[in-house]
């Protein structure tokens, strides 16, 4: 198959390697300047070093691609899009591999129905420099479909088992969209948290007042469920807790947030996570003062690391 990867940050450059090391035609589509001709995989799904083929303007890719990957950061997928739009023209086919909420219902927007595949990914990738990734644990194979079930099935799980050939644990599911809010809700309650006091998720649950803090973001997160009407596969918050500490943190215990990195650099994707929870409440009357909270922290953090707290 022929792909594009759309940002060759941590997680695309495991998209990039992987794909490019089993024998698929694969090209990375980097920012304007940035160059690279090789990425050391290390981790574990083992450790290896592939040469990748990368361009920095969308004129300069010589095929169409039958996949398009997108796995900025949320904070760019509106630029990513726009950067990518020429190919909406063609028979691309888009597959949104990123954190959060919002991204898939943009990318709808531009490249229609019947386009755009949904990816839940649940493993961890650390960038540890240009051209050099970590995978760091897994907590769940990567899950795709279509939402609105207008992508081919047989596609969709034929797509799954060539991830899955490359090395990427992949399935295919129809309640994706079910799959995305059991991972929104992990990244609320655990990636701010992370970030702010710079630890491990594990870490988080064993003190009793980030703990805490964890029960209230998730109680909140299942207001805003039962407001719009979300599809989950968890009827009550209590049942999403069950899960959420005896399935989903125990296999990434020792696994930092990205967002302590992104935090670091000033900027995050907190308005795709806790932001967009508190947004979804405030159309519906709701008020979620721990994810406000939370979301002000961040903020104030970013200003603090970008040194803008005077302007």
């Amino acid at each position: 198959m022929k792909f594009l990867v759309v940002g060759v940050g941590a997680l695309g450059s495991v998209y990039l390697a992987f794909l490019s090391r089993a024998g698929h035609r694969a090209v990375g589509l980097l920012k304007k300047g940035r160059v690279l001709q090789n990425i050391s995989v290390e981790g574990i799904w083992g450790t290896f070093e592939q040469r990748v083929k990368v361009i920095d303007d969308l004129s300069l890719l010589d095929f169409e691609p039958d996949l398009v990957i997108l796995t900025v950061k949320s904070y760019d997928t509106e630029q990513a899009l726009k950067t990518i739009e020429p190919l909406q023209k063609g028979k691309s086919l888009l597959l949104v591999a990123q954190n959060g909420y919002g991204n898939y219902e943009k990318a709808v927007e531009l490249f229609g129905e019947g386009r755009v595949i949904l990816a839940r990914v649940i493993f961890g990738a650390q960038l540890l420099g240009w051209g050099h990734v970590k995978v760091t644990v897994c907590g769940d194979d990567v899950v795709i479909g279509d939402p609105i079930h207008k992508v081919d099935e047989t596609l969709l799980q034929e797509l799954a088992k060539t991830f899955q050939r490359a090395g990427i644990p992949t399935r295919y599911d129809r309640e994706v969209y079910r799959h995305l809010w059991d991972k929104i809700l992990y990244n609320c309650a655990l990636n701010p948290l992370g970030a702010l006091f710079q630890k491990r998720y594990g870490e988080l649950v064993e003190n009793p007042y980030t703990k805490e803090l964890m029960d209230y973001v998730i109680e909140e997160a299942f207001e805003v469920i039962k407001a719009h009407s979300i599809p989950t596969f968890w009827d009550a918050p209590h049942l999403y807790k069950e899960h959420f500490y005896r399935r989903l943190v125990p296999p990434t215990a020792e696994h930092h947030p990205s967002m302590l990195e992104d935090l670091r650099r000033g900027k995050t994707e907190i308005d795709a996570l806790n932001g967009a929870l508190v947004e979804l409440g405030r159309q519906k009357g709701l008020a979620l003062p721990t994810n406000w909270t939370i979301v002000k922290l961040i903020k104030a953090q970013e200003r603090f690391n970008l040194g803008l707290v005077h302007l």
